[in-house]
């Protein structure tokens, strides 16, 4: 007997998904467990595995397209099966849900009034736009990405590729290293002909962007942020990772040491370690610290779990793990939840001070500019300093300015006596 797949519910924000690729057709023989396709969420592209088997009989959302949660992905059943009344079955309990949510969304009106006008109806969700036309291209950013003799592009863009019989070779790629993604086979023109017209490009929202939208401005909307800033003397921790990586050959990054030192002073102020939870605060004993990673289309914020037990190599450790895992879009939901504190460093892109926006739950954030040799004094003397400024952005209805500010003071101690990370 046919069976239903339903396009999953990937992430706990996710309301639609996009098919990137197919790893079966229709008429394949499909066992529990073969790869069936790979579905974008808000968050990531995640390899979606089959938990039936049968003969696939049925696609119900083609390669690049998006349905809502719970539609019909793809049937599975027996050679020769006719499936029309299962997909007929399917749209009629569709339409009949969206009528009870209509009839139950209904106002009462007394016989008597005047009719209240028309609700306009719901629009019904669409898969992105094509790009505008382009009448001047851009120059190419990079020439394509190339490991082992093979051009390097997501499988959607190799797709797209292949249906518009544009050669790979010929497409800068815009990705990491170069990898040609969706938008680059979008915007290509071949031969490359500038003119003098004004020119720009759209490109629908995918399912992370919307979603990143969504999440930060409520919580800059809603919470009411503060934020502290305080400059860091990194001259002894420039030291001290310059002698872990002569005497134990573990590189470890300044990031590391800034979650490290984070976490030590979390446990010694835990009203900075809370989430607010609209009527209560939650103040967690254990730290587990997100630390924020960009990847090709938005922001994932992966966590470090118990992160104050942890040494600073087993940090260094999970930090590059999961910068790998990005880049690759196989982070999981359990990857990015549980967060009791997020740490977002843009000090490697030349920034040197910045404000974050709260990840909500958590209480607060800590934005970590880069390190600049700066005039300082010492001794009453000017001598050249390294610095570091930090930024902490505050939830105002969970934690109070001096508590904020005790916080970074400790921070501060800590990373500018690198010995204390494992002393406090």
């Amino acid at each position: 007997m046919a069976e239903v797949v339903l396009m999953p519910k990937l992430s706990d924000t996710m309301t639609e998904g996009v098919v990137a690729e197919w790893h079966k057709k229709v008429g394949d023989k499909v066992e529990s467990g073969d790869l069936l396709a790979e579905i974008e969420s808000d968050k990531a592209t995640m390899e979606f595995e089959s938990f039936q088997e049968g003969v696939l009989l049925h696609i119900g959302v083609d390669a690049g397209q998006n349905a809502p949660v719970d539609s019909i992905l793809a049937i599975l059943g027996e050679e020769g099966e006719d499936v029309a009344k299962i997909i007929e079955e399917a749209k009629k309990k569709a339409e009949n849900n969206v009528a009870e949510v209509k009839e139950d969304a209904a106002p009462e009106t007394p016989a008597e009034s005047t009719p209240a006008p028309k609700a306009a109806p719901a629009p019904v969700a669409k898969s992105a736009p094509a790009p505008a036309a382009v009448s001047a291209p851009t120059a190419p950013s990079a020439a394509p990405s190339v490991l082992n003799d093979k051009v390097v592009a997501s499988p959607l863009a190799r797709k797209l590729a292949q249906e518009k019989n544009i050669p790979l070779s010929q497409v800068p790629g815009s990705g990491d290293g170069g990898r040609i993604v969706k938008r680059d086979i979008e915007n290509f023109i071949p031969g490359g002909v500038v003119n003098a017209r004004e020119s720009f490009t759209e490109v629908g929202l995918n399912s992370m962007r919307k979603v990143i939208g969504q999440r930060l401005s409520e919580s800059k909307f809603s919470a009411p942020h503060f934020y502290l800033t305080l400059d860091i003397d990194m001259d002894n921790a420039i030291a001290a990772r310059k002698s872990i990586l002569e005497g134990k050959g573990t590189k470890v990054s300044f990031n590391d040491m800034v979650v490290k030192a984070t976490a030590k002073a979390l446990k010694k102020h835990p009203g900075v370690n809370c989430s607010f939870l609209g009527d209560r605060v939650r103040y967690n004993d254990h730290v587990n610290i997100g630390v924020a990673m960009a990847v090709e289309n938005g922001l994932l914020v992966p966590v470090v779990r118990f992160a104050d037990q942890l040494t600073l190599q087993e940090i260094s450790s999970q930090v590059k793990d999961y910068s790998i895992k990005a880049k690759e879009n196989k982070l999981t939901p359990d990857d990015w939840a549980g967060s009791t504190f997020t740490v977002s460093n843009l000090g490697m892109f030349g920034i040197e001070q910045f404000t974050s926006i709260i990840n909500a739950p958590d209480g607060a954030i800590m934005a970590v500019g880069g390190i600049k040799q700066v005039p300082v004094v010492k001794n009453n003397e000017i001598v050249p300093g390294n610095v570091m400024k930090v930024t902490l952005s505050c939830d105002h209805r969970a934690i109070d300015g001096a508590i904020g500010a005790a916080f970074l003071q400790t921070f501060k101690l800590i990373l500018e006596n690198p010995v204390l990370m494992y002393e406090l």
